[in-house]
């Protein structure tokens, strides 16, 4: 996975999120929009057959589907999303993500 330039604590501006980050062949990309103590919003780019493979987190996070279809598999049931769906991945229970076709998900990860 490569990281685009992060940029944690930006300036107040408007950006869209599907032409904030750009697809990589082969790739999952992705890039820091906010980080803070409560936290990070991350966007990810992954190419068609890209993935995660299945781990956990010690926090809630929230996936918004922002661009194209994935499947995201909690404790192995598997839930579709396409752009415009958010899929709440309780803390500590395995998650995966495979994008059959591109796909961009914007990553909310609440550590409070």
């Amino acid at each position: 996975m490569t990281d685009a330039k992060d940029d944690p604590n930006p300036a107040p501006a408007v950006r869209n999120l599907e032409r904030l980050l750009q697809y990589q062949e082969a790739s999952i990309v992705s890039r820091v929009l906010a980080k803070n103590a409560g936290g990070t919003v991350t966007l990810f780019a992954f190419d068609r057959g890209e993935g995660l493979s299945e781990h956990t987190a010690p926090f809630d996070a929230l996936v918004v589907a922002v661009d194209g279809e994935a499947e995201i598999a909690i404790a192995g049931a598997p839930f579709r999303l396409r752009a415009g769906d958010t899929l709440l991945l309780p803390a500590n229970q395995p998650h995966a993500v495979r994008a059959d076709h591109r796909f961009k998900m914007l990553l909310i990860m609440l550590r409070a």
